[in-house]
Protein backbone atom coordinates (compact mmCIF):
# COMPACT_ATOMS: atom_id res chain seq x y z
CA UNK A 1 0.00 0.00 0.00
CA UNK A 2 0.93 3.55 -0.58
CA UNK A 3 0.73 4.83 2.72
CA UNK A 4 1.59 2.43 5.88
CA UNK A 5 0.69 2.74 9.94
CA UNK A 6 4.54 4.42 10.15
CA UNK A 7 3.67 6.74 7.25
CA UNK A 8 0.13 7.68 8.91
CA UNK A 9 1.51 8.40 12.25
CA UNK A 10 4.35 11.02 10.88
CA UNK A 11 1.79 12.64 9.01
CA UNK A 12 -0.84 13.23 11.97
CA UNK A 13 2.56 13.91 13.86
CA UNK A 14 3.78 16.61 11.28
CA UNK A 15 0.42 17.99 10.78
CA UNK A 16 -2.04 17.05 13.99
CA UNK A 17 -1.28 17.71 17.44
CA UNK A 18 0.46 14.41 17.27
CA UNK A 19 0.97 10.85 16.37
CA UNK A 20 -2.96 10.03 17.55
CA UNK A 21 -4.11 13.06 16.31
CA UNK A 22 -6.23 11.76 13.14
CA UNK A 23 -9.11 13.97 13.74
CA UNK A 24 -7.79 17.49 13.25
CA UNK A 25 -8.83 19.19 10.05
CA UNK A 26 -5.20 19.66 8.96
CA UNK A 27 -4.32 15.97 10.01
CA UNK A 28 -7.36 14.81 7.71
CA UNK A 29 -6.76 17.20 4.78
CA UNK A 30 -2.55 16.37 4.46
CA UNK A 31 -3.96 12.89 4.29
CA UNK A 32 -6.24 13.33 1.43
CA UNK A 33 -3.94 15.16 -0.04
CA UNK A 34 -1.06 12.01 -0.06
CA UNK A 35 -4.45 10.17 -1.38
CA UNK A 36 -4.95 12.43 -3.94
CA UNK A 37 -1.46 12.44 -5.28
CA UNK A 38 -1.02 8.68 -5.08
CA UNK A 39 -4.61 8.53 -7.63
CA UNK A 40 -3.83 11.03 -9.82
CA UNK A 41 -0.16 9.35 -10.61
CA UNK A 42 -2.09 6.32 -10.73
CA UNK A 43 -4.49 8.02 -13.13
CA UNK A 44 -1.49 9.21 -15.43
CA UNK A 45 -0.66 5.54 -16.10
CA UNK A 46 -4.41 4.30 -16.16
CA UNK A 47 -6.41 7.32 -17.97
CA UNK A 48 -9.35 4.32 -18.44
CA UNK A 49 -10.13 3.77 -14.71
CA UNK A 50 -13.24 5.59 -14.35
CA UNK A 51 -13.71 4.58 -10.85
CA UNK A 52 -10.48 5.75 -9.56
CA UNK A 53 -11.25 9.11 -11.43
CA UNK A 54 -14.66 9.20 -9.47
CA UNK A 55 -13.19 8.20 -6.01
CA UNK A 56 -10.57 11.10 -6.75
CA UNK A 57 -13.39 13.62 -7.76
CA UNK A 58 -14.97 12.58 -4.29
CA UNK A 59 -11.57 12.84 -2.24
CA UNK A 60 -11.29 16.61 -3.86
CA UNK A 61 -14.48 17.57 -2.74
CA UNK A 62 -14.10 16.48 0.93
CA UNK A 63 -10.47 18.13 0.60
CA UNK A 64 -12.21 21.32 -0.71
CA UNK A 65 -15.00 20.71 2.42
CA UNK A 66 -12.45 20.53 4.75
CA UNK A 67 -10.23 23.85 3.43
CA UNK A 68 -13.95 25.62 3.35
CA UNK A 69 -14.49 24.86 6.87
CA UNK A 70 -10.98 26.00 7.96
CA UNK A 71 -11.56 28.92 6.55
CA UNK A 72 -14.59 29.96 8.09
CA UNK A 73 -12.97 28.48 11.69
CA UNK A 74 -9.31 30.34 11.66
CA UNK A 75 -7.93 31.66 8.66
CA UNK A 76 -4.61 31.40 9.93
CA UNK A 77 -5.13 27.63 10.10
CA UNK A 78 -6.21 27.69 6.38
CA UNK A 79 -3.28 29.49 5.71
CA UNK A 80 -0.46 27.41 7.61
CA UNK A 81 -1.79 24.35 6.06
CA UNK A 82 -1.98 25.84 2.64
CA UNK A 83 1.13 26.68 2.74
CA UNK A 84 2.48 23.53 4.25
CA UNK A 85 1.08 21.45 1.61
CA UNK A 86 1.81 23.77 -1.47
CA UNK A 87 -1.79 23.71 -2.49
CA UNK A 88 -3.19 26.69 -4.88
CA UNK A 89 -6.08 28.32 -2.64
Amino acid sequence: MYLDQKGKEELFKKHGKDAKDTGSAEGQIALFTVRINHLTEHLKNNRKDFNTERSLVKLVGKRRALLDYLTKKDILRYRAIVKELGLRK
